[in-house]
């Protein structure tokens, strides 16, 4: 997916973020930033249609995430009801990654209990959460519960926003408009 698809300057237009289309995450950030995150915003709806989202912890396997919770849960008997479910990776907190970039995927969501998929999940979750192998095999162990479910999300659309791109075109905007030395005139009269 191009960086600036619609080929317009990457500039805020006329001093205001309006359109901010241009400022797109790229693919090669947008990876970079998946494989050091381990959070993201899962969002389903409720049985009144309400969108309601937590913070999950997460890895991502052939284009695809999985996380896990309780079977128990809300979010579990409403992802039987609608498979429709989002989730929003920022930046933020991750090591190594520029902050201030998202991105958001609409996906199909597949609950698994098979013992199978819990075979390959658990450890690897567990290592992506926990740099100590002792306390990772711990972790995996402890998600090893009766009624625990494992969730894939197969994403179906995505929304990348790199803040890093505003933040650039901002400056250059103010450089080559002088809105900065104009801010200034005006605080000194």
């Amino acid at each position: 997916m191009p960086d600036n698809p619609s080929g317009t300057e990457d500039a805020p237009g006329e001093g205001h973020y309006e359109d901010v289309s241009d400022w797109g995450l790229g693919a090669a950030d947008e990876e970079a930033m998946l494989a050091a995150q381990t959070e993201c915003t899962f969002i389903w709806a409720n049985r009144e249609g309400w969108p309601v989202g937590v913070i999950m912890s997460f890895i991502r396997r052939h284009g695809r995430f999985w996380l896990t919770a309780g079977g128990q849960r809300a979010r579990i008997a409403a992802v039987r009801r609608d498979p429709r479910v989002c989730i929003v990776v920022t930046s933020t907190g991750a090591d190594g990654v520029p902050r201030r970039q998202t991105v958001t995927y609409k996906g199909i969501c597949t609950l698994h209990t098979d013992d199978d998929t819990k075979a390959w999940f658990y450890p690897e979750l567990a290592a992506a959460l926990h740099r100590d192998p002792d306390r990772a095999r711990h972790f995996a162990q402890f998600l090893d519960s009766p009624r625990r479910v494992i969730l894939e999300v197969e994403p179906t659309q995505r929304i990348g926003f790199d803040g890093t791109k505003q933040a650039a075109a901002t400056a250059a905007w103010i450089e080559a408009t002088g809105v900065a030395e104009q801010s200034a005139d005006h605080e000194g009269a």
